[in-house]
């Protein structure tokens, strides 16, 4: 029995190499995946340097996404089903309103000489799209603006009082409105208006946003189509900042942007990024650095689904996927002119940094791993004489 375990041992210890647990992938493993000038691999492996991160940020930024074709010139100040109006009309000649005076002769005389005006009751658009007034009926002023519908009551009045003034307000703007969810302080109805019908102005009217502007992304819904960007560049591009419609839907998501650390690192984690650009240095600083007992320096790593046209700038060949080119950047930070390409270099949401472990500490967990099945076996060999006994 002993002489099998023994076996069993000499066997697992020949294929160490292949079976211990790592804290992910070797140096050579990363190696033997890369493309080369001979062989098409999965990725490309680009050495980091600060040549290298000053040309990648030559790149103009790009965001994904745009809602500059949701942008509308229908009228954000047309009187639609619902809303409330305010209508004052005014008869130079008193024979409507007069009465409001009072009933003797002279108060009626004065009427005909001054006029008389009548402020409406607030009137509301009923679901054919009209109003109420009185000696006119009802008329209709859905689609009009507030002056085109006093023209049109105007209109209405005629034959019943000369010249008739009519002034037309919107009190309550019901139709003029749209949906606003998601990450805001106040979702619900947010009104539209001549001066306040861009996207940034309804986000505004729903409270604004407790997120920061870099982990938000704004979608607009209409039509059945959606469109979408990211928060940024709606407050940075001036195009992005689009009038809304009538029925639109706005949605603010929360999308925090997060970058993964495994491998020889202080912290194997995943970490939400702060407001603004993050650079390398910053990241590793974030989960404490490298372990210095097992990391190897020499080999620092961003795992990175490239913008294609990043990869072009920097020379690289891989073709690209759906999600981008796979790259992995890799910088000797035993060298001291790095530590400035690693300050220079931009982390972006989703990107992994990787530090294989030290040849020394592989070596050391192989004959730790040595060790155990050693102690297992003279154990088991000891237990076995024992019985024999």
């Amino acid at each position: 029995m002993t002489r099998t375990i023994l076996s069993l041992a000499i066997v697992a210890i020949l294929a160490g190499c292949s079976t211990l647990p790592r804290d992910g992938p070797s140096g050579a493993s990363i190696d033997a995946g890369a493309t080369t000038a001979q062989t098409q691999g999965s990725y490309a492996l680009v050495p980091l340097t600060y040549e290298v991160t000053e040309r990648m940020k030559a790149v103009p930024p790009q965001f994904f996404g745009s809602l500059v074709a949701a942008s509308s010139e229908q009228p954000a100040d047309v009187i639609g089903i619902g809303d409330t109006l305010a209508v004052s009309i005014y008869d130079p000649s008193g024979a409507l309103f007069g009465g409001a005076l009072g009933g003797s002769s002279a108060n009626r005389t004065q009427s005909t000489l001054t006029g008389g005006s009548q402020a409406l009751p607030g009137v509301t658009v009923d679901r054919s799209g009209s109003v109420a007034v009185p000696f006119a009926g009802q008329v209709r002023v859905d689609g009009l603006t507030a002056p085109q519908a006093a023209a049109a009551i105007r209109r209405a009045l005629a034959g019943k009082v000369a010249n008739p003034q009519v002034l037309v307000g919107i009190a309550d703007n019901a139709s003029n409105t749209v949906n606003v969810f998601g990450e805001v302080r106040q979702p619900g109805r947010a009104p539209l208006g001549v001066n306040s019908d861009r996207i940034l102005d309804v986000i505004a009217a729903a409270g604004g946003s407790a997120r920061e502007t870099d982990d938000l992304t704004i979608s607009i819904q209409r039509g059945g189509r959606t469109y979408t960007a990211p928060m940024t560049a709606v407050t940075t591009e001036y195009s992005e900042n689009v009038r809304l419609q009538r029925g639109d839907v706005v949605n603010v998501q929360y999308k925090p942007r997060r970058f993964s650390t495994f491998g020889a690192l202080n912290a194997v984690t995943q970490v939400d990024m702060p407001a603004g650009p993050m650079t390398l240095t910053g990241a590793m600083s974030r989960v404490g650095g490298l372990n210095t007992n097992t990391a190897n320096a020499r080999r620092v790593m961003i795992f990175r689904f490239e913008r294609p046209e990043v990869a072009e700038a920097l020379g690289i060949t891989q073709p690209a996927t759906p999600k981008g080119v796979p790259v992995v950047y890799e910088l000797n930070f035993n060298e001291a002119a790095n530590v400035f390409a690693a300050t220079n270099m931009q982390i972006m949401p989703e990107d992994v940094i990787y530090v294989p472990l030290a040849g020394a500490a592989e070596a050391r967990k192989f004959f730790e791993f040595v060790q155990s099945v050693t102690r297992v076996v003279y154990d088991v060999s000891v237990t076995s004489a024992i019985n024999v006994d």
